[in-house]
């Protein structure tokens, strides 16, 4: 297995306990018929948290840590319980953000009582950026990883998200070297993320990993610019549209030609 070297960038945030000694974190928001974030029927946890500022964010009431509702382990798995029954067959746990590696023991204890006590298929979505500063072990209970790579160019990525790429890029070597299942997820914004020699560059890269099973390329929208208007936040795609049919078949196609499942 290739040794993939931990650079840490960024910090989680420190364990936290409620009065009774209970391991509590923040939750932004719970779907309980989420079909998009990962196979089949997925109870989807959307926690708070994120050192990422996507010039594109649907939900940045997420950024804040404690902007979310405080709940247990104990409360999470009791309500991901209710349907485990279902899940266990149907689909299974997803916990998405924000950024899940901001609450790092929070998501982690979730994953692994989901894992080991309700016997559910895990997922984590994940931009990777703090990924460094975890050891394998923490990863062992999450059966698939949607990596969110937001560009491959690193300025441009910088410009999309304020932070570099580098530890999303090593991130997902890690992934292939732990052989843990991705599918990756690229939002394509027309004149940030649609520019073709990046794409190239990505799809190579991607396509040497080896462990990466789909690619979602995912046309940009404005669903999230109330939210931001809301929040006193200056929305900067205000004139940017969705990207047209002929532009988002050329960057699946772009994926495709190396041998890439790609939707």
């Amino acid at each position: 297995m290739e040794t993939i070297e931990l650079k840490k960038v960024g910090e989680i945030a420190p364990a936290a306990y409620d009065a009774q000694g209970r391991q509590v974190g923040f939750v932004h928001s719970i779907e309980t018929g989420a079909a998009v974030d990962g196979p089949g029927m997925r109870f989807a946890l959307f926690v708070s948290g994120c050192q990422f500022r996507c010039l594109y964010c649907h939900n940045p009431d997420t950024w804040k840590l404690h902007n979310g509702k405080v709940y247990t382990v104990d409360d999470v798995i009791a309500e991901i319980g209710k349907y485990a029954s279902f899940l266990r067959v149907a689909g299974g746990l997803t916990i998405s953000g924000g950024e899940p590696m901001m609450q790092a023991h929070f998501t982690g204890e979730i994953f692994r009582r989901a894992k080991h006590e309700l016997k559910l298929h895990t997922a984590l979505d994940t931009q990777g950026f703090l990924s460094g500063n975890l050891p394998d072990e923490w990863f062992e209970p999450i059966d698939l990883v949607l990596l969110d790579i937001k560009e491959f160019n690193n300025e441009r990525h910088e410009r999309l998200t304020g932070k570099p790429v580098e530890p999303s890029l090593l991130f997902a070597k890690r992934l292939a070297a732990m052989k843990k299942p991705v599918w990756l997820r690229y939002v394509l914004v027309h004149g940030f993320s649609d520019f073709e020699d990046d794409v190239e560059g990505l799809a190579t890269f991607v396509a040497s990993l080896g462990n990466v099973e789909r690619v979602e390329v995912l046309p940009f929208h404005k669903m999230g610019e109330s939210k931001w208007q809301e929040l006193g936040l200056d929305y900067e795609l205000t004139n940017v549209q969705p990207p047209s049919p002929e532009l988002t078949h050329r960057v699946r196609e772009q994926f495709r030609k190396h041998g890439l499942i790609t939707y």
